[in-house]
């Protein structure tokens, strides 16, 4: 990766100025012997601010349990979020919690795990202006190199290959089958390790968890065999339940075998008890999914992550089932939990508090508050992906609580127009499609005409009616 022109991407408080200035002028300076190592400050690791906040709280959902082969992983992954929200002292911190995990792996400082930690810590250092610390984890690296050269010349390290694999997959939905090419290179040259070979499978696989995509015949054998490898893997087997489910397969029994041993294991969102509930939702079962959480959440009442879970289950139930109405006191729970979850999430809850918002609208008696939330949020200075979402879910907002067709439309609109491609762009295009397909708004005339002038209308893989 080229070194980022100024660090435009880096948010700043008026007592980082100084140090800022500093980062700019370093990294003009920089040599191109940081820009050959493989680290996370080269790994075109590119975020809005917001994202990047919202991938911090998914880290530390994640947990720092002993005995989780990623924990040196995710402290590298978050000293580098950190160091790009400007937080420094923070992005020290982790990286050096980082180095320490490593090292209780063994082999101290030969270890080819430390590859990526040392590669971070030269340019965290680098970027201070401590050029001295910056060349002396250079020159261990150097040292690493020497005493550890990679089984397969001129290839990757496989540390390196699984911790990029990881982080790619972390990172960014859109590069899991970058990521799956990085952990089969790293299997490949270690074909031991069944945590790479685990999270290879998943990169591949997750895809299908939010869509109904015919799974391949060849993965779905894969997965039979990885949790043969792998059988204590509740994320795994999880992952296999909803794939299966997706196919139609019943397999409520096993979910129900599944629940009791994860129940069992520490609370982590690699626990598979989100991925559980997303199961009992595909078996439109979603009051299991609702006592699934509740029982989670009476064994560790302050867990925020079992919160966040527990207040999506109750969602579902109150938006996808309609074969009854929920009770009020289900609506209240709803609200009281995403209540707790906008404060537990403090510095990425704009889509938690438009979930909160549509369980007040849901509510019966709360769609002044649920307007006056929404008014709220667009008020705000947001980047435009967030924007774009905000006016997709308003949209829906207006079409189904308040029956109020045109503004949806106009919202609609506004978030198809923004040029940036995501499932809320290509959402409210495919809505604006099918209005003007049933031809029967008299705002057809102006759908068909924004559509045809819409350039990225196209380019999202949004098929032309």
């Amino acid at each position: 990766m080229k070194l980022r022109e100024g660090f435009s991407q880096i948010w700043i408080t008026q007592s980082d100025t100084q140090l800022s200035c500093l980062k700019v002028q370093s990294a003009a300076q920089s040599p191109s012997r940081l820009e050959s190592l493989q680290c996370h400050f080269t790994w075109n690791l590119e975020a809005s601010r917001s994202k990047l906040m919202r991938l911090r709280d998914k880290l530390v959902d994640i947990g720092t349990d002993e005995g989780n082969v990623w924990l040196g992983h995710i402290y590298n992954l978050q000293g580098f979020i950190h160091y790009q929200l400007g937080f420094m002292e923070e992005a020290r911190d982790f990286f050096s919690r980082a180095t320490e995990t490593f090292h209780q792996l063994g082999d101290a400082d030969e270890a080819p795990c430390l590859l990526v930690n040392y590669g971070n810590l030269a340019w965290l250092h680098h970027h201070l202006g401590e050029d001295t610390e910056s060349q002396a984890y250079l020159s261990k690296l150097d040292t690493l190199m020497e005493q550890s050269p990679p089984p397969i010349q001129d290839e990757l390290h496989p540390e390196v290959c699984a911790e990029k694999a990881w982080t790619l997959m972390k990172f960014n939905k859109d590069k899991k089958l970058q990521a799956a090419d990085y952990f089969q290179r790293a299997v490949r040259m270690k074909p031991d390790m069944v945590p790479w070979q685990t999270s290879r499978l998943l990169a591949l696989v997750t895809r299908f968890k939010y869509e109904n995509t015919d799974q391949d015949a060849d993965v779905l054998e894969e997965m039979r065999m990885a949790r043969e490898q792998d059988p204590d893997n509740r994320y795994l087997a999880a992952v296999d339940l909803l794939l299966r489910a997706k196919r139609g397969e019943q397999v409520q029994d096993e979910a129900h075998e599944l629940e009791e041993k994860i129940l069992m294991n520490p609370v982590s969102s690699y626990s598979g008890i989100k991925t559980l509930m997303r199961v009992y939702r595909d078996l439109k079962c979603y009051d299991e999914a609702i006592e699934l959480a509740e029982k989670a959440l009476k064994k560790n009442p302050d867990v925020r992550y079992l919160k966040r879970c527990a207040a999506l289950c109750y969602r579902w139930r109150i938006i996808f089932f309609r074969e009854s109405r929920p009770g009020q006191s289900m609506i209240s729970r709803a609200i009281s939990l995403h209540e707790e979850v906008v404060s537990l999430y403090p510095h990425s809850s704009l889509m938690k508090e438009v979930d909160l918002a549509n369980m007040y609208a849901k509510s019966g008696q709360g769609l002044e508050r649920a307007e006056q939330m929404y008014q709220e949020m667009m008020e705000r200075d947001l980047e435009p992906a967030d924007k774009q979402m905000l006016y997709n879910c308003y949209a829906k907002y207006l079409n189904f609580d308040r029956r109020e067709g045109q503004r949806s439309i106009r919202y609609h609109m506004k978030a198809a127009e923004i040029p940036h491609p995501s499932f809320f762009q290509q959402n409210s295009i495919n809505l604006l499609k099918k209005i003007r397909d049933r031809g029967r708004d008299r705002m057809c005339r102006e759908i068909r005409e924004f559509l045809k002038n819409l350039p990225v209308s196209e380019s999202v893989g949004v098929p032309d009616n």
